[in-house]
């Protein structure tokens, strides 16, 4: 037996029979004994597997390494004797010292005469509860699985015992763009497939175990569950059947596993981990602005750009914007980069000087690796597309009316025109934004002409030669990509589904067979991704929700904008407008106001393993105003549903609460022995700010003026006879602030200036302000 050993963990093998075990120093964490790795390859003689039962030593090797990510790593290096197919193997395992973290990774090098194809890694194989042990008294039907999909769009959930993950059924239409060829949608009832990384949750006893992999840099990771009988928990790595030469070697990326306690933010030792893998940086600020996807689609012209341009400056008063984004439509056609549609005659870069000189930042959409089969390249350059093994264009998804193909990004010639593509748009055009979209195309199963490279290894090639040919002062964000592939490499990246005008999935304006479908463009589907990798934000990078949408000129009702736009500001990350802005009425505007600035913080996600789609957020604010929490509550029913704000479901104690509900002003105050019983109507929500409540002081019960219920006040002074309130937003507000009084006011001025009040009932007074920038609100009691 052989062994590392940290204050957070000890490490242990038995080289003999091929298992591994990691035990926890905490007696009520969840450990993990006997667990096995083994790799599977394809010889001119068949199929063969290595280290299923033993791994036939050379030499062991622990050694105290510091990692320039890590630290200090206890690290325990096995060098194996050579199969009989002349395959080596090098096992290495690692604990930070600083971190409940467990690293291990596989390397293998081809001594034989023969190349190999890599099929895949399997780094860990554990039975439940036998093996990776949760609690002592584990069942199948305490389990929880959160999955992530492989790509921007692609549907994540937590799933239990007895459930399907949701899959698509429309095969190779939707299937190449949203999962990943090595990792196919599971076809049976508990069996489940995360992508890169995922949670196996004990709910019932308080556990978790979080795996996955630091990168994505060499192959595409795996987590797989079986939560049926016998469940076992697989982590295996893709190997894409590359070519292993003679004198060649791979290796894996480093493996991760983080044993934790459910209620203590279980991902969070991995997510971290992953990011200094990937020397991630984040920008200070986050992007606010316009696209023109969402109402001008590829029927944009330069005079939709300048007409909302135009109102970006009249408005900028009201929606204090920084970025205008022009989306797909300008080129001649997908593939075709260099040139435009009649429709922008002066191309690009004139476009992009106008923006420039009404003081906006102007960004551009690209997707350099995705080409329209009408494209001229694909007819003038039939080599530069990546092929299947019969030689056919690989098929990269329904999109633009038409199966479309990929650039294989092992021929130099396809890579260099994608790098020019990139660099034109910044250095010549003018644009130091771009969204860059359907990146998953280049890691398409197919035939490519290196084939000695996997298809993450290909992705994440390709995404640092666009990242260098960017330019570092570039903002870049991903679309349509894997997340490891971009992960270190952008600034921002979408986490979900296009949003749309529809609630339900509908192409065409055909929704009955689309309606169950995961991945296509809707309302309820970005929501729900919104929701669900809400953790990532401003961990891997600036979560890019996709855009607010608030015209009434949609199939979106009132409540499902207020879903939208909740969701959107309460987790935190990109606020982008994509309405025709001249034709937006007032009061929709208002809407969009309210979320300026953003609140560019994290919540918490309560129920985000107890439901397939979450209902409850919960988010804490602090400042001036003190500490309050907004709690959000959504009915995802098809009707009207009644439901209760309880503080205790939103893990506040206490006697009394004050709430103060966003979208409707309604306030009061609630416990949890008497919660506030109301009827949402279908896909609504209720926004509330939830304070505890003392009677015998003046408190801010909450706010309209500003999404936060309490970010927008810089000052509060209250003395026996006046409450004094300042108050700060970038824009012009609007809206009832929201009081709860120990005695009636006498007199309430803004600035000196009278304003009335309205009792809403017990303590509680709501008084209409107006004011630019900043005012000072007077109320005499």
């Amino acid at each position: 037996m052989l062994s590392i050993e940290t204050r957070h963990y000890t490490f242990t093998c038995q080289p003999e029979n091929g298992t591994f075990d990691l035990l926890p120093s905490r007696p009520d964490l969840p450990a993990l004994r006997g667990a096995r790795l083994s790799a599977c390859f394809r010889a001119p003689a068949g199929v063969f597997r290595a280290l299923e039962s033993s791994w036939p030593l050379v030499s062991a090797d622990p050694a105290v390494v510091r990692d320039p990510h890590h630290g200090r790593l206890q690290t325990l290096v096995l060098r194996l004797q050579p199969e009989p197919h002349g395959l080596v193997f090098t096992l290495t395992f690692a604990l930070p010292e600083e971190a409940p973290l467990f690293f291990w990774k596989l390397s293998v090098e081809n001594c034989g005469a023969t190349a190999v194809s890599v099929d895949c890694f399997t780094l860990l194989k554990a039975a439940i509860p036998q093996e990776l042990s949760l609690a002592p008294s584990t069942t199948p039907a305490d389990l929880a699985f959160f999955a992530s999909g492989w790509q921007s769009w692609s549907y994540t959930a937590s799933y239990r015992a007895g459930e399907h993950q949701r899959p698509t059924r429309l095969g190779p239409f939707q299937a190449p763009m949203t999962i990943n060829a090595s990792s196919p949608q599971p076809d049976h009832r508990n069996l489940f497939r995360s992508d890169f990384y995922a949670l196996l949750a004990d709910r019932e006893h308080n556990a978790a175990a979080a795996l996955g992999f630091l990168s994505q840099r060499e192959q595409f990771g795996t987590v797989e569950a079986w939560l049926g009988q016998q469940p076992y928990l697989r982590l295996y790595a893709a190997g894409d059947d590359a070519r292993l030469d003679p004198g060649a070697a791979m290796t894996t990326d480093w493996a991760v596993c983080a044993l934790a306690r459910l209620d203590a933010d279980p991902l969070a030792f991995y997510l971290d981990a992953a990011a200094r893998e990937n020397n991630v940086r984040l920008p200070d600020e986050i992007p606010v602005g316009w696209c023109s996807w969402y109402h001008f689609y590829t029927k944009v012209t330069v005079a939709d750009i300048r007409h909302n341009l135009q109102a970006l400056v009249e408005l900028k008063d009201e929606l204090p914007v920084d970025l205008l984004q022009i989306d797909d439509g300008y080129e001649t056609i997908v593939g075709d980069w260099f040139t435009f549609k009649p429709t922008f005659p002066s191309g690009m870069r004139a476009l992009a000087e106008e923006i420039k000189a009404a003081g906006l930042t102007p960004g551009i959409w690209q997707a350099p690796f995705i080409v329209h089969p009408k494209s001229r390249l694909a007819r003038e350059h039939p080599d530069w597309l990546l092929r299947t093994a019969s030689g056919r264009p690989a098929n990269a998804g329904f999109v633009w009316n038409a199966l479309c193909y990929a650039l294989d990004l092992t021929n130099p010639e396809a890579m260099r025109y994608a790098e020019q593509t990139v660099a034109a748009a910044v250095q010549d055009w003018g644009y130091p934004y771009l969204k860059l979209d359907f990146l998953y195309a280049a890691a398409l199963k197919g035939r490519y002409q290196d084939p000695t490279k996997t298809r993450a290894q290909v992705l994440r090639r390709g995404m640092e030669r666009l990242r260098a040919a960017a330019g570092p002062d570039t903002f870049i964000l991903a679309c349509g990509a894997p997340l490891g592939s971009v992960l270190g490499l952008v600034e921002a990246n979408r986490i979900g589904a296009d949003v749309s005008g529809t609630w339900k999935p509908a192409f065409f304006g055909i929704k009955w067979p689309f309606r169950e479908e995961p991945n296509i463009p809707c309302a309820s589907l970005s929501i729900h991704n919104i929701l669900t990798r809400a953790h990532l934000h401003r961990r891997w990078w600036l979560n890019d929700p996709d855009c607010l949408l608030v015209r009434p000129d949609t199939e979106l009702t009132l409540a499902e904008v207020h879903s939208l736009a909740t969701a959107i500001a309460l987790t935190g990350g990109y606020l982008l407008l994509s309405d025709d802005l001249p034709r937006l009425p007032a009061e929709r505007v208002e809407i969009a106001r309210a979320l300026f600035p953003s609140i560019d913080r994290r919540p918490q996600v309560l129920d985000w393993l107890d439901a397939e789609t979450p209902s409850r957020l919960r988010l804490d604010l602090e400042g001036p105003a003190g500490r309050w929490t907004l709690a959000a509550l959504f009915n995802w029913a098809d009707r009207p549903a009644q439901v209760a704000l309880n503080p205790a479901d939103f893990g506040l104690s206490g006697a009394q609460t004050l709430y103060h509900s966003f979208w409707d002003g309604q306030a009061g105050v609630i416990s949890a022995q008497q919660p506030l019983t109301l009827t949402l109507p279908a896909h609504g929500v209720l926004l509330a700010a939830l304070r505890p409540f003392t009677p015998s002081l003046p408190q801010i019960a909450g706010s309209r003026l500003h999404v936060s219920q309490g970010s927008e006040i810089t000052a509060v002074e209250y003395t026996r006879e006046t409450v004094e309130i300042s108050l700060s937003l970038p824009r012009r507000a609007a809206g009832d602030l929201c009081l709860s009084l120990p005695r009636p006011p006498l007199e309430a001025c803004l600035d000196g200036v009278s304003v009335p009040w309205r009792a809403l009932g017990g303590s509680l007074y709501a008084f209409p302000l107006a004011f630019t920038g900043q005012a000072r609100l007077v109320v005499r009691v």
